[in-house]
């Protein structure tokens, strides 16, 4: 089954923003278990982590499509988000600007308190989990003043946060 934002990824126009808030999501994933074991990925060796959602992201990009994603974090770092940490090169090699705020950092933010995708200004993808992780709903909602909002919310973490390659854990 295809991921519920690539559909509207291919789609989109002029931009594609996505807004993490979570410190931990569902432990099962294999790239995350197989990075436990001390796999690591680099940017150079797509043949070992390229995959369906890297083509979705790089056929956007060669659109015009800005992708970006932003992650609000707790420091220390959980084990988890260090695990996203180390694979969002891969994010990056397939064309998505990636930043990072330390949760301290957002204490004056009207942040939305689950994950999001807003693509093009208009369409909300909310993602919805449990406590422990995993993802319990997607909802698509067409809502142009909570879409207006959503962008802000994004808009104020993406001007605080740090890229990538300037980011460093805690």
């Amino acid at each position: 089954m295809k991921p519920p934002a690539r559909e509207p990824l291919s789609r989109a126009r002029r931009t594609a923003i996505h807004l993490e808030v979570r410190d931990q999501y569902a432990s099962t994933d294999p790239d995350f278990l197989e990075w436990r074991e001390g796999r690591t990925f680099t940017p150079d060796n797509r043949a070992d982590w390229w995959e369906g959602w890297h083509d979705a992201v790089q056929a956007a990009v060669s659109r015009g499509v800005a992708v970006r994603r932003a992650r609000v974090v707790s420091e220390p770092l959980t084990e988890y988000v260090r695990w996203e940490y180390d694979y969002a090169v891969t994010n990056i090699a397939a064309g998505e600007d990636v930043r990072w705020l330390p949760r301290r950092q957002a204490k004056d933010l009207a942040v939305p308190a689950v994950d999001f995708w807003l693509f093009d200004g208009e369409l909300v993808l909310f993602h919805h989990f449990s406590g422990d992780g995993v993802l319990t709903e997607r909802e698509y909602v067409n809502d142009a003043n909570l879409a207006a909002w959503c962008s802000a919310a994004f808009d104020s973490v993406w001007e605080r946060a740090t890229p990538h390659e300037e980011y460093k854990p805690v």
